[in-house]
Order: C-alpha cells, then structure tokens, then sequence
C-alpha cells in the first residue's frame, strides 16, 4: 500500500487519529451515543466532490469509501465536475432522496453556503472537508491546515533559491478555501524574505494543462523567474512541462498536495519540493466525523489534518 493513501506517514495519522479521538470525545453526554459510530450503521450518507478528475480527490473518495465500508454507511459519491450550480442540485437530490447525511467538498467555498441550505433546512448534518463552506453553520470542517503549509511551501522554495530572486505563484480555484488560505500562507512566508520578489500571481484552477499554458505565458513575460509556487502539485506538475529541462535546475518549483505524481516528481529532482496533505486520511475523517454525529456525539467545529513538507531527503518515506 502506498503512503499516499492511508499509511503515507504513520506520524501524522497517529496525530490525527488522536485528534479525531479527542473530537468523539469532547462534549460527549454520557451515555448520549450508546453503541458509539454502530448506531450509524445503515445509514444513508452523500459525499459531494468537486471533481474526480483530480487524483487528490479520487484518494479522498476512496478514504471516505473505506471508512464507510468499515463502519457500515451505505455512502453515495457525487462529482461536481468542478461546476457549482451541479454540485447545488447534487446535494439537494441527496436530500430528497433520502440522505441521512451529506459531506461536502465545494467547488466554491463561497457557493457552497447557498447549496447546502437544503441539508441543513432539512435538520441533516454536514461536514466539509478539504475546503471550507462560507455563508452556512455546518456541522465540522475535516482539512488540513493550508495556511502552515502555504508558509512551509514559502520556506522550501525561499531555500531551494539561495532566499533571492524573482518568483511566480500559480494560484487555485478562485473562490475556494484551499487556495485562499495556501495563498496567504505563502505570501506571509515568503515575507519573510525580503531579497525575494513574487512578479507574477494568476489562477490556473488547480489544472495541469492550464498550468502549462499560464506558466509558458508568464515565463515568457519574466524570463529571470527563478521559482515557481504552485498551490497543487497537478499545476506543478503543469508548470514542469513549461519548463522542460530547466526544471529542477534554472527554475525551482514547489507544489501542494504530495500526489504520486507529484512525489515522483520529487524523487526526480524536477520538483523541488511539496507539502504533502493525507487526502485518503481526509476522506476517512469526514465519514468518521459523520458517524459520530449520526450517532448522537458532540463533534469539534474544525479537525486539522497534519502536512509535511516533503523533499528529496524524505520523500522515500513517502514512497511505496
């Protein structure tokens, strides 16, 4: 089995197994959920993705799929293909139908308010992961903590650099959680670094192929560009391309995320480095969070899920 997907670093999931732990505890009434995350068994729960044509997402699906299987949650996955207004008629079909329970990682934090009303209007608990919901009290937010690693992502690439020059950002989804906060992190860091100079900043929706023509594009306005910070390691990945034979070597480039891809990329030398998220361990979470509220346990407001910032002196701990 491949660290990427539940065992990837046994430290962080011991961190995180303890947190999910202190959650079922904290605010517990006694004897409130008798029967603990069995009382879920049977239940109907909807996880609605954003896409599945990102494997960080496919490893989320298939967490969320192995906790269900384990607890004995009858779990609905839905692809938003990264179109809101579908993610919005998904999660209302998910109560219509029947759901019991809807997880949600929204294409747009901000839409995503409005798109989950028909599960709360209806009493049913929603727990986002990855990505935060704006606008709406749900439940809990299972993600990891984008903001450190944004700093970290900062740190890595201000070091890969000497800590001077010029560098681009390649930025998300506009709208969504994981790249505000990633963003946020990384300028606070890169702060830090006054001999460093971010030029350039433009979206390229957390895509590789557009990556690859934003990053050709803005190589091209900035040819002394010595670092490439990309919120997702499909961009980096995108952004590699651009670079060809520079990579790794003229031009240094940080990703996000600690993807296969993106790890082999790593181990290659052509990406410098990445912050490597649990997205098998997100998915998992967001169900076992689900449970426990099924069952009748308090849940904290946020889980944090640990990253690591993953190099090539570390990645093979990563690897398989």
């Amino acid at each position: 089995m491949k660290f990427s997907q539940r065992g990837r670093l046994t430290t962080a999931i011991t961190i995180s197994a303890v947190l999910v732990a202190t959650t079922a505890a904290c605010g517990r009434d006694g004897g409130a959920a008798e029967g603990g995350d069995d009382a879920a068994a049977g239940q109907s729960v909807t996880i609605a993705l954003s896409t599945l044509n990102n494997p960080f997402f496919v490893d989320v699906r298939d967490g969320a799929q192995e906790a269900a299987d384990e607890l004995g949650i009858d779990l609905e996955v839905v692809d938003a293909q990264n179109d809101s207004t579908t993610q919005a008629n998904q999660i209302a079909n998910a109560v219509t139908g029947g759901a019991d329970g809807v997880i949600v990682n929204p294409v747009d934090s901000d839409a995503a308010g409005a798109a989950v009303q028909p599960a709360l209007g209806a009493d049913l608990p929603v727990v986002g992961v990855d990505r935060a919901v704006n606008g709406a009290e749900i439940t809990s937010l299972v993600s990891s903590d984008n903001v450190a690693g944004g700093r970290q992502a900062a740190e890595a690439l201000a070091a890969a650099i000497g800590e001077e020059g010029t560098v681009i950002v390649l930025q998300g989804v506009a709208g969504t959680s994981a790249s505000r906060d990633r963003g946020q992190g990384f300028a606070e860091g890169i702060a830090e670094f006054p001999d460093i100079e971010v030029v350039a900043t433009q979206t390229a929706n957390f895509d590789r192929a557009q990556a690859l023509d934003v990053a050709t594009n803005l190589l091209q306005s900035h040819a002394d560009t010595v670092g490439i910070f990309a919120e997702n390691d499909e961009m980096a990945l995108g952004a590699i391309q651009a670079l060809g034979d520079r990579a790794g070597d003229d031009v240094m480039v940080v990703g996000f995320d600690g993807t296969d891809d993106g790890l082999a990329a790593v181990e290659s030398g052509t990406l410098v480095a990445t912050i490597a998220q649990q997205p098998t361990e997100l998915g998992r979470q967001a169900v076992e969070v689900m449970a426990q509220v099924l069952a009748g346990e308090a849940v904290d407001s946020e889980i944090p899920v640990p990253v690591q910032t993953v190099t090539t002196e570390n990645v093979g701990d990563f690897l398989q």
